[in-house]
């Protein structure tokens, strides 16, 4: 699926397309670390969890690439098992919203990245929409820092709705939230 940036300086087109994240981590925690604000130590240790996160059943990766074959985005995900480290970190503040029932039979976005200078062109939406597209699971969730901001905007504009605030991860320095969506998720706007 090509995305045909709009607006701003004019940059090439990008496809979104399967990737084997695994050979291309690098590329993926440096569009992680801009995109996020990472310094260093935390992309080593994203590195190892990466990795990991990729030899689980079901686990896949997109990427966002430019003609030349640059990653200037990504997501990855899987279905969702409650005995992963992240479930086991929300489901506490899913079950006091009565909205742990999402953990069961849904896709999880584990990662969905875009490089600022590519951001607000219709990638990161390209990006999910094209993952969850594909998922066997009946709905999707995901966790967002939780402050207003053009990627929970979007989250709700393709569907998700929030289902626990204020979700403390061990050493994040921000609290989450928890978001879920019925997939196939919501287009237009």
């Amino acid at each position: 699926m090509a995305v045909h940036p709009g607006g701003g300086p004019r940059i090439p087109d990008v496809q979104v397309q399967p990737v084997d994240l695994s050979t291309r981590i690098d590329e993926a925690l440096r569009v992680q670390a801009v995109a996020f604000g990472l310094g260093r130590d935390e992309i080593e240790v994203r590195r190892h969890i990466v990795h990991r996160h990729l030899l689980q059943p079901g686990a896949r990766a997109l990427g966002a690439l430019t003609g030349d074959g640059d990653l200037v985005g990504f997501v990855y995900g899987m279905p969702n098992d409650r005995r992963h480290w992240w479930s086991t970190v929300v489901e506490p503040y899913l079950r006091r919203t009565g909205s742990d029932g999402w953990l069961d039979d849904s896709f999880v976005i584990t990662e969905l990245h875009v490089h600022p200078v590519y951001q607000g062109r219709g990638i990161g939406r390209s990006l999910i929409t094209t993952i969850t597209d594909t998922a066997d699971q009946p709905r999707s969730i995901l966790s967002a820092i939780d402050i207003e901001s053009p990627a929970r905007a979007l989250y709700r504009r393709l569907g998700y709705r929030d289902l626990a605030l204020q979700v403390h991860f061990p050493s994040a320095p921000s609290p989450y939230a928890v978001m879920g969506a019925p997939l196939p998720l919501l287009r237009g706007n």
